[in-house]
């Protein structure tokens, strides 16, 4: 399993748009492209960052998934919220490999 994790950090004029906008269109619909198996948003309380700070994360059941999201669908689900918050975020994507669990 890997995890794949998207952090965001964008204006705080935008954060109520943003939030209904990922809850409502943009996570939906990465889900809908059935390479992840599971999903959560999580906001970042101590955040050094100006502005507010959110960790999105999908977990594909293999990395050879997360990869077919990568190829097929990844471009078309960043450039959406490029065209929705332009100038109003930056964001960096991790890959993360699960090593155990408690």
């Amino acid at each position: 399993m890997v995890l794949y994790n998207v952090t965001v950090i964008l204006e705080e004029a935008a954060e109520s748009e943003w939030l209904a906008w990922m809850q409502s269109v943009q996570i939906p619909g990465i889900m809908a492209t059935d390479t992840f198996v599971s999903n959560r948003m999580l906001k970042v309380l101590d955040s050094p960052n100006e502005g507010v700070t959110y960790c999105i994360q999908f977990i594909a059941e293999s990395e050879q998934n997360f990869r077919n999201y990568q190829s097929s669908f990844e471009a078309r689900f960043s450039n959406a919220m490029t065209d929705n918050f332009a100038n109003r975020f930056v964001s960096f994507n991790t890959l993360m490999e699960f090593v155990g669990h408690q």
